[in-house]
């Protein structure tokens, strides 16, 4: 799982957590306060009818009649009342009625029978002098059938001669406590989703960093050449920094290591010939075999001498995790100056060349170093071909890219050796000699073309037999 599903699920859980019990409190407070809201003008209306009813009590009897036509009336108008989502289309506001002893006289509801005495809460409370409210279900079997009650006392000449309940169904008040409810669970869900986006975009800002470090390990871990990039913050930044540290110190001794193991591999043949020569030297022999065995040293002396040359350009080349210098380069010019460099060496094998180079093909790059791999490329190629045969060079642009193709007309490439052609000290022996070079012009042709952003390919031609490599850079715009 990666850091950014790490993050998102951990914040995910806990705000759910959260959220939910957020809810849940959220939701008991809100219809509390809403219950709270209604009874309060309840308690208002008790009290206002309560005085109603008593300013038309004579000797201490009640006449509740005008309540009761009032209530009647009121509960046959059609309504129109838009209170905001809520359209409300009729009274449904009840009251009942019953003397200082209890006894029901009037009920708009129906539910109390007239004439019988009345236990409740509300009706017991009030006639003692305190607040009497209570909250009962019209049907045991609806949990929305609650109705609120509030009570107030009916007061004449200082003497309570009765009470008057008003009661309200929590049925339209759940309305409000519904769309409430409602309105919340959106708000937190969107909420959430948006909390939810703004640490996924937080957390991708926070490890897009490790996301490039982890690429960067992986390319190093592979062999690739791949430059430190460049880290925000001090955190990172040390961490990019020790990260290049450690793959500077680890490449360093496998660089050593490898390079001890092939070095003393190559150098034993050059060395062992050198020796054997000089140990007959040292004796009696004649002339002709004299000039032989001193031919035999200066070659394999020169043979060394060419092999430290390349391990040294080679060593420089691979330290090097970026181009130094950045210049205009013609590829034309290029072509030229590595194929003077070894004119001489062509003409000797009877090799000829032919150029087909488009004009202004130019790149962004270090000359030298490509004139270098240019001319490794050719020193192979003039080492493979036959004699009296031609190297085709080729240069173009194709797309974006500059293409350097270099043809030969020898024996190609073996199918054991395709996958190693580009390794350090790997080497296929000469057609004409049977000799194998240092094995480090390839691989440096593969560094050039790595170091400039590009890459380099060699294979066999279709045509016939022969060889062709490929130098491929981006073309200069």
């Amino acid at each position: 799982m990666s850091l950014t599903a790490r993050f998102l699920l951990g914040f995910a859980l806990v705000a759910s957590v959260g959220l939910a019990v957020l809810f849940s409190q959220l939701v008991r407070r809100v219809e509390r306060q809403y219950f709270e809201a209604v009874e309060e003008p309840m308690v208002d209306v008790a009290n206002i009818l309560a005085e109603v009813i008593g300013a038309d009590a004579k000797d201490g009897v009640l006449n509740p009649q005008k309540v009761e036509q009032a209530i009647r009336a009121a509960q046959q108008r059609q309504l129109n009342a838009r209170i905001y989502n809520l359209n409300k289309r009729r009274v449904d506001m009840q009251v009942y009625v019953t003397d200082a002893q209890g006894r029901v006289l009037f009920d708009s509801s129906g539910i109390e029978k007239i004439g019988t005495i009345s236990n409740h809460r509300d009706v017991n409370l009030t006639l003692v002098g305190e607040y009497g409210a209570r909250s009962s279900r019209t049907s045991e079997y609806d949990p929305l059938s609650v109705v609120m009650y509030v009570g107030a006392p009916i007061v004449k000449d200082g003497r309570t001669i009765g009470m008057i309940s008003v009661a309200k169904p929590q049925r339209g008040v759940l309305a409000f406590v519904w769309e409430t409810e409602r309105w919340l669970k959106l708000s937190i869900i969107t909420t959430v989703v948006l909390m939810l986006l703004g640490i996924y975009l937080a957390a991708r800002w926070a490890t897009r960093p490790l996301d490039v470090l982890a690429q960067h390990a992986l390319a190093v871990s592979r062999g690739e050449r791949s430059t430190a990039p460049h880290m925000p913050g001090h955190q990172m930044k040390t961490l990019a920094s020790a990260l290049e540290s450690m793959r500077d110190s680890l490449e360093g001794r496998e660089y050593v290591e490898h390079y001890v193991q092939s070095l003393t591999h190559e150098l034993k043949s050059p060395v062992a010939a050198i020796l054997g020569a000089s140990e007959i030297l040292q004796g009696d022999v004649p002339e002709p075999k004299r000039a032989r065995f001193l031919q035999n040293i200066r070659v394999e002396a020169g043979r060394l001498r060419d092999l430290l040359e390349r391990l040294l350009h080679l060593a420089a080349l691979e330290k090097q995790k970026k181009l130094e210098k950045r210049e205009p380069v013609d590829l034309g010019a290029v072509i030229n100056r590595a194929w003077d460099h070894h004119a001489l060496v062509a003409a000797a094998r009877e090799v000829s060349l032919k150029c087909e180079v488009a004009e202004d093909l130019v790149i962004e790059g270090d000359s030298w170093l490509i004139e270098l791999a240019v001319g490794n490329l050719i020193q192979n190629a003039i080492d493979f071909a036959p004699k009296s045969s031609v190297i085709v060079v080729r240069a173009y642009r194709f797309d974006s890219k500059a293409v350097i193709e270099i043809e030969d007309r020898g024996p190609g490439i073996p199918d054991y050796a395709r996958a190693r052609v580009f390794e350090r000290f790997y080497s296929l022996p000469r057609p004409d000699t049977g000799k194998k070079s240092t094995g480090l012009g390839l691989c440096f042709v593969k560094e050039v073309a790595e170091l400039h952003g590009g890459s380099v390919e060699l294979t066999n031609l279709e045509s016939g037999p022969g060889a062709r490599a490929m130098l491929i850079f981006a073309a200069r715009t």
